[in-house]
C-alpha cells in the first residue's frame, strides 16, 4: 500500500508541474478548439504562458528570494551540533562508475557536507533509500564520499524515500546514537522543509545550506533575461519545493 501510496505522489507531481501541466492545457486547448472555441483558447494559451513564465530568468529571481534560505552558517548555532546530516538528491546512470553513480546535485550535498565534518570534526551521516529501483542513495554517496573525498560515514539511512523518511529514519539513529543536534546539509531551496520535517522528528537541525540560486551581477544585462534551459529547470524546482511546502502545511499535525 505504501508503494502505491509513493507512486501516486511521484504522478501527481509530475502532472502538477511544468512541463507536464503546460503541455497538458495545451493538448486540451488544441482539442477544445472546435467544440468550445473560447475555452479550447483559454488553455491553450494558459499552457503557453505558463511554459513561458517558467523559462523566465526573472521568475527565478522572485521564486528564489521567496523559497531559498540565506547562504551560510549560523555560527552561533552551528557550535552546538554533534553530527553532520546530508539528504540525499537523486541519482543518475553513468557507465564511468560502473552504473549508477549519485547525481551532480547530490555531489554538491557530498562536498560541502565533507568540508563541514572534516572542519569541525563531526560524524556524517548519509540519508536517502532506493526511492523507485537501485541500490539506496545513501551507499551511492557512501561510495562516492569515499572514492572522491577520502572519507567514511558514519552512518547510513537505507530507507527514505522523500523527505518526511530523511528526518523520521535519521532521527531513529541520531538518537539511538545520542545526537540532538545536527548540521543539516541541502540546496537552500529544499532547506525551510527540510528543517521543519527534522524538527517533527525531535530533531534539531542548524541550516547548512548549498546554493541553488543567488543575484547575479549580470541581472541587469538584457541577454541574461532572455528564456533559458536553466531558468526552466532552476523554476521547476522551486515551485516542486512550493509544492511541498504546501503539502507540510496541509498535513494533520499528528503526522509532521
Amino acid at each position: 500500500m505504501m508503494d502505491v501510496h509513493f507512486y501516486f505522489k511521484k504522478l501527481v507531481t509530475a502532472m502538477v508541474l511544468p512541463p507536464t501541466s503546460s503541455l497538458l492545457l495545451l493538448v486540451l486547448g488544441l482539442v477544445l478548439w472546435r467544440l468550445r472555441p473560447r475555452l479550447g483558447q483559454v488553455c491553450a494559451w494558459t499552457g503557453i504562458l505558463l511554459l513561458t513564465v517558467c523559462c523566465l530568468p526573472v521568475t527565478s529571481q522572485l521564486l528564489g528570494r521567496a523559497v531559498c534560505v540565506p547562504a551560510g552558517l549560523a555560527t552561533e548555532l552551528a557550535g552546538r551540533a554533534q553530527a553532520v546530516v546530508v539528504l540525499a538528491g537523486g541519482r543518475r546512470r553513468a557507465a564511468e562508475y560502473g552504473g549508477e553513480t549519485v547525481s551532480a546535485g547530490t555531489l554538491e550535498r557530498l562536498r560541502y557536507g565533507a568540508k563541514l565534518a572534516r572542519e569541525r570534526q563531526l560524524p556524517l551521516l548519509l540519508t536517502g533509500g532506493p526511492a523507485l529501483r537501485g541500490a539506496p542513495e545513501s551507499e551511492l554517496m557512501d561510495r562516492a564520499l569515499r572514492e572522491s573525498f577520502a572519507m567514511q560515514a558514519r552512518w547510513l539511512e537505507r530507507r527514505a524515500r522523500d523527505t518526511h523518511e530523511n528526518a523520521q529514519y535519521s532521527a531513529v539513529i541520531l538518537r539511538e546514537a545520542g545526537i540532538q543536534v545536527v548540521l543539516l546539509v541541502t540546496h537552500d531551496v529544499h532547506q525551510r522543509r527540510s528543517l521543519a520535517e527534522f524538527a517533527g522528528a525531535g530533531i534539531e537541525a542548524v541550516s547548512a545550506p548549498v546554493t541553488t540560486w543567488a543575484p547575479s551581477s549580470t541581472d541587469s544585462l538584457l541577454f541574461e533575461q532572455l528564456p533559458s534551459a536553466r531558468a526552466f529547470n532552476l523554476n521547476v524546482t522551486m515551485l516542486h519545493e512550493i509544492l511541498g511546502n504546501l503539502v507540510l502545511w496541509l498535513r494533520p499535525s499528528e503526522e509532521r
